[in-house]
């Protein structure tokens, strides 16, 4: 049987956070938006070598930082199934709010949120279909 080059369960698409505290980091994963630690690898130090947390369908790919990978800054969009309640739990996991939830022109609802490692999380929920012509619409109209 041949290998798949993407493996079962993982997408074409998978951030790698490198960060200082690893640990702490798949903490706020976990009471922020669900995460489940898949498994961790040691490194010397105390440190997480790597790490795998699934949230949703998707895994993140973690690691402490060391003299060749220094800390990483990521912004992601997630879709969840109610931003306001993963808005909450987030800043109650530590994040801030750079954005409150709000319907948005391209018909998503979205809150954004910053945690201490510099990355930035846009949340989301899809509320609406909206065609390209009237999201150009109202972008156009946003803006006036």
């Amino acid at each position: 049987m041949a290998v798949k080059p993407i493996p079962e369960g993982y997408h074409t698409f998978t951030p790698y956070f490198v960060v200082e505290g690893a640990t702490d980091f798949i903490d706020f994963l976990k009471k922020a938006f669900g995460g489940n630690e898949v498994y961790r690898f040691p490194a010397p130090g105390g440190k997480i070598g790597h790490a795998e947390v699934r949230v949703g369908d998707s895994v993140l790919m973690l690691a402490d930082t060391n003299p060749e990978y220094p800390p990483t800054r990521i912004g992601s969009y997630l879709y969840v199934t109610d931003v306001d309640a993963t808005y909450k739990k987030a800043l109650t996991a530590g994040g801030q709010s750079r954005r409150e939830p709000a319907n948005q022109f391209y018909g998503d609802r979205v809150a954004t949120v910053a945690d201490r490692w510099g990355n930035t999380w846009s949340i989301g929920t899809h509320v609406e279909d909206v065609p390209p012509e009237e999201m150009e619409r109202r972008m156009k109209a946003q803006k006036k």
